[in-house]
């Protein structure tokens, strides 16, 4: 794929065809597509990122829609990065629900994207934050993560948000207690959404007593609970502003520090493993596409192929370094 570097320095949240283009060649994940990465880096951390999760149904989209708007309202800038599990253009309920975000997805100071796992074990696809940088380096105020609820994904959002946002209905009450550690622990705030219905206040107390077993710190950022009706726009503006208050929180606060820097290191660490296993392969998927009958047949061991590949690997290295 071609795409002259030099353009690098128009991109900004104007030129939503030049964003658009820079986001295919990231997506083809070639060589071409890390120069970029590593160009637009020094551009990004201005931005502010919000993940949004929580089970299917809850009322994400809406919420992104309601708090999209009231930035927008503020002047700001929002770029909303919308998780799928299968293909961003399969259609159906998944992506049906954002249709309620097409009122805004046209206006100047909005993008809206979506992405694909595509079958990423981690549930967020490699590709999810790489995109968000591009964002950040187009100069957008506020990125927002959008998934579906649906399996690691839900998890693995608080690792490329500052403030993550833990999405429940009134339903989900006798539900909580059972909720699975990771999604309570990874909540900076709760949004119990569709308040206006029946058990709302149940789910509430729920909630509430399911958090009153956490110990906190003083240095810890204790996960607030508020009450919303998306559809409605009420709660949101105090949706709004304790996002607000969680950057303030985590601008001086250690703990918050420590996550960023684990995270940062989490993803060097993916990064040279896809480096690795792509190096790896380079000469080498012929001897595993080759080996795979016999595994299956039980006449060779999967570890000893793993090692052989190792070995192959490591032989063309020193010969390259020797070479050299």
């Amino acid at each position: 794929m071609n795409f002259d570097l030099n353009k690098l320095g128009n991109l900004s949240i104007e030129n939503k065809r030049l964003i658009a283009r820079i986001i295919s060649v990231v997506e083809s994940e070639d060589e071409l597509s890390i120069e970029i990465l590593k160009e637009l880096y020094k551009k990004t951390g201005a931005a502010f990122r919000i993940g949004i999760t929580g089970p299917p149904g809850a009322g994400k989209s809406t919420i992104t829609n309601q708090i999209s708007k009231h930035f927008l309202a503020l002047g700001k800038s929002v770029a909303i990065i919308a998780v799928d599990p299968t293909s961003p253009f399969s259609g159906g309920a998944l992506l049906g629900d954002r249709v309620r975000m097409n009122d805004i997805g046209m206006l100047d100071k909005v993008y809206i994207r979506s992405v694909a796992t595509r079958g990423s074990l981690g549930g967020l696809s490699k590709k999810t934050i790489d995109i968000a940088d591009v964002f950040d380096a187009s100069g957008f105020d506020y990125i927002i993560f959008e998934t579906v609820g649906v399996g690691q994904s839900e998890l693995d959002i608080a690792k490329i948000a500052h403030s993550t946002i833990v999405t429940l209905v009134p339903e989900s009450g006798d539900s909580i207690q059972a909720m699975k550690a990771g999604l309570m622990e990874i909540a900076d705030m709760f949004v119990l959404n569709k308040s206006d219905r029946p058990d709302a206040d149940k789910a509430f107390i729920s909630l509430q007593s399911s958090l009153q077993l956490r110990n906190f710190s003083i240095e810890d950022w204790q996960p607030p609970i508020l009450k919303t009706s998306a559809i409605s726009n009420i709660g949101i503006t105090e949706l709004v502003e304790n996002i607000e208050r969680h950057r303030l929180f985590c601008s001086n606060n250690i703990n918050c520090a420590k996550k960023r820097s684990q995270y940062a290191k989490e993803r060097v660490i993916n990064i040279i493993n896809d480096f690795f296993i792509k190096e790896v392969f380079k000469n080498n998927s012929s001897l595993l596409n080759n080996s795979i009958e016999k595994i299956i047949n039980g006449n060779l061991s999967p570890y000893i192929l793993a090692e052989q590949i190792l070995r192959n690997y490591k032989s063309n290295f020193d010969n390259i370094k020797s070479n050299q």
